[in-house]
Formats: C-alpha cells, sequence, structure tokens
C-alpha cells in the first residue's frame, strides 16, 4: 500500500485573467490551473485545497495550497514540476510535506492583505494591472483614523451583502501608509467575507475624498446593516500577502524561488 502524503504549496500569482481561485465551470481560475498542472504530472485527477478563495481578478504572492498524492517526488521536484507545467502567471514559490492533519484554511490563525490605490493625475500604464487609479488626491490621515473602528471583533456585515454565515470576524491590523502616488491598504485579519476588503476600501476612498465623514464611517461600520458602506473598490488592486499559521512552515527548510 503507497503512503498518502499532504503537499502543501505557496503560490504567487497575478489573478488578472482569472475568476478567482475556486474551480468554476468553463471559466479559467487558479485552482484550475493548479488542477491541470498536477494531473499532468500524476496522471490521474487531483483537487486541491486554498487558504483563501481571492475575488475575481484579485493576485496573491502568498495563497497557501494543498493536495493529497502517493507520488514520492520530493518537495523541491513539486515546485519545478508544477513551474513546468503552470502558466506564466501563476508560480509555486515554495513547496512542502505537512502532516495530514494541517488544514491550509481551518488551521490558519489570520491572513494579510493588501490593497494598492495609484494616486496621482494621470493613469499609470505599468501598474494598472495591480492597482486602482484615483486620480484627485487622498487624506490618507483621515483614511487611516477611519480605519481604528475595523480593529477588534466585530460585525462585519455592513461591508457585506452576501455573507453564506455569520458576518463576525476579527481585525488585529488595519492601516493606510503613503509612498509617492502609492496609497496602501494593509489589513490582517483571522478571516474575511465575501467582497469585505474591497467594500472597506471603497468607503475609505470616500472618506479619503472627503465624500464621507470619519464619523459617519464609523456609524455605518458599527450599524450591524448589512451592505451599507462600499461601493467596492475594483478587484485588481487586491492581494493576498500571507497565510498565517502557528506551526507553518517546518522550521528549518526554506525553499529558493525560479
Amino acid at each position: 500500500m503507497k503512503l498518502r502524503r499532504k503537499i502543501v504549496l505557496i503560490v504567487e500569482y497575478d489573478g488578472t485573467r482569472y475568476q478567482g481561485f475556486q474551480w468554476q465551470v468553463n471559466a479559467p481560475t487558479i485552482q484550475g490551473e493548479i488542477e491541470s498542472a498536477l494531473t499532468n504530472i500524476m496522471k490521474d485527477p487531483v483537487r486541491v485545497v486554498g487558504a483563501s478563495r481571492t475575488d475575481s481578478g484579485a493576485h496573491a504572492k502568498g495563497q497557501v495550497v494543498s493536495f493529497r498524492t502517493t507520488v514520492p517526488l520530493p518537495t523541491e521536484s513539486w515546485r519545478k514540476a508544477l513551474n513546468f507545467y503552470l502558466p506564466q502567471d501563476i508560480a509555486v514559490r515554495e513547496a512542502y510535506e505537512t502532516e495530514d492533519s494541517f488544514d491550509v484554511r481551518r488551521s490558519a490563525v489570520s491572513r494579510e492583505y493588501a490593497y494598492s490605490i495609484v494616486n496621482r493625475g494621470s493613469r499609470s500604464p505599468l501598474r494598472s494591472r495591480f492597482a486602482h487609479l484615483v486620480f484627485e488626491p487622498l487624506h490618507v490621515e483621515a483614511m487611516n483614523q477611519a480605519c481604528q473602528v475595523l480593529l477588534g471583533e466585530h460585525d462585519f456585515a455592513p461591508f457585506c451583502t452576501t455573507a453564506p454565515g455569520p458576518t463576525v470576524r476579527r481585525i488585529f491590523d488595519a492601516r493606510v501608509r503613503q509612498e509617492s502616488d502609492l496609497v496602501v491598504f494593509e489589513v490582517i485579519g483571522n478571516s474575511f467575507l465575501p467582497h469585505q476588503i474591497r467594500n472597506i476600501v471603497g468607503g475609505l476612498i470616500r472618506v479619503g475624498l472627503g465624500k464621507l465623514g470619519v464619523e459617519v464611517f464609523w456609524e455605518l461600520a458599527q450599524s450591524r446593516q448589512a451592505g451599507v458602506v462600499g461601493p467596492a473598490a475594483p478587484a485588481c488592486g487586491l492581494c493576498l500577502m500571507k497565510v498565517n499559521y502557528p506551526d507553518f512552515p517546518p522550521q528549518g527548510r526554506q525553499n529558493e524561488d525560479v
């Protein structure tokens, strides 16, 4: 009897031409491309699990994906073989073998996202795939003041209209920083509702433009009324930066990117 192994991948991708991470019928997805590459290697269909279901058009630097296999390839060989079959806008950065009990979704303690905004009077062709363009100057200090209401455990229904279940989440950190003409919203939370971050950013942009007061943003955020903060910022600026676990990656093992 062959030993069944669990392989965990750290995946980076440009999500521009994909309908999100999760597999869909007759639509290109990140999950679909990874599964197709694995099928080429293993010669059998395989299903993968992702730590976060990123939106259509959103990106990732540190998505975490797992699958089970009986194929006795070393982890480094999995990385190289997958990168051979994957399209150029998806790459496996690292590969590890873990205990079967490790769950890339349920074992995660937090997820880190960044949302990038180019804030200048002309478009940026070099950054248009990875940042939302806002022509008028943003008041970053006001946006940071508005962020403070997000910290802690709250009902985030105001930032979501299609939650499939409970809407209480915990935010560990949320801030806006500016580097020249780039404004970046950074947030760390235990998990996020569908479109939650993009709706937060949409509201923060209105605050930054002076169209929504900080106090009003706070009132709406605490209202528990579904979908009252937004509109959702475009997916192009959103990137899953990292998923954090208490005991992953395994200590004493580092992979080099190709």
